[in-house]
């Protein structure tokens, strides 16, 4: 076990272990300066110095270098203004060099000694020239860095269907394969603007919520079951996972057949 502060970098939702380095009392939403392999780099704690589990740790750990000064803020803010620039300037280069790419996003190093550029593209570009560019224009290391659809929805943010921040912007640490059968196993409408995201792909949740489907699918009797509910035998006809009740066939007191619902953990399979 190691004690490790939890932080996260702009534009990610992936946590990263940093070494405290013997700085007390740093906790959640502070600023802190990082020491990384680019070098050093402003970050936010996402959770203060907590005894972490060495399996989960990279060996050995980069440390907190400082909290954040205003000084620093002030460089970010100083930093991000010329990102609103750099990106202007960099699209039209793109369009003069006629360029099949799409600019997402600019971002500065903390100590502006590098500019990366992330875009997307159909294919590979032959980028060369507009590196040369950029480098006389901006006198500073140039980096550009191709990303998929998936990481500019990561990077911009916005919001799902559900309403909330996506997902990938959040919480989630990694992309993982997402299949149409997931999205019939389920029952979701299969029209692809109802089970796509932001990013046009199909949506992360159905990756994530498939186990739970699984796991209470496992549990729930079914279609075509014969069970016994508080109102009679009856034959199962539906399940729905997410109110965790079931849809059964039962036949009333005055002989009438009637469909009704129950909880899935109230009804006894007859033999």
């Amino acid at each position: 076990m190691q004690e490790a502060i939890g932080i996260k970098f702009r534009g990610g939702s992936k946590t990263y272990f940093f070494s405290p380095n013997g700085i007390a009392d740093i906790k959640a939403g502070d600023r802190v300066v990082v020491e990384t392999a680019q070098g050093l780099e402003l970050a936010t704690c996402v959770h203060g110095a907590q005894e972490i589990d060495d399996s989960k740790l990279a060996s050995p750990l980069k440390s907190i270098v400082r909290l954040a000064t205003e000084e620093d803020l002030r460089q970010e803010a100083l930093h991000t203004a010329k990102e609103a620039e750099a990106f202007d300037i960099c699209r039209r280069k793109i369009a003069e060099h006629r360029l099949d790419m799409n600019l997402t996003l600019v971002e500065y190093s903390f100590d502006a000694n590098k500019i990366t550029f992330y875009y997307t593209s159909d294919g590979r570009v032959d980028f060369r020239e507009l590196v040369k560019d950029l480098a006389a224009t901006f006198r500073t290391r140039i980096e550009l860095r191709q990303i998929g659809v998936r990481d500019v929805a990561r990077m911009l943010g916005g919001l799902g269907c559900c309403g909330r921040p996506i997902c990938c912007a959040t919480f989630l640490t990694d992309f993982q394969p997402v299949s149409i059968k997931m999205a019939k196993e389920q029952n979701l409408a299969l029209s692809p603007t109802k089970i796509s995201g932001a990013c046009g792909r199909l949506m992360c949740c159905l990756h994530y919520e498939q186990h739970c489907y699984e796991s209470m699918r496992k549990r729930m009797p079914k279609v075509g079951t014969e069970v016994e509910t508080a109102d009679g035998p009856g034959v199962v006809l539906d399940n729905n996972v997410l109110t965790e009740r079931t849809k059964v066939k039962v036949t009333v007191s005055d002989g009438t057949p009637d469909i009704r619902e129950y909880p899935y953990n109230e009804l006894t399979k007859l033999e």
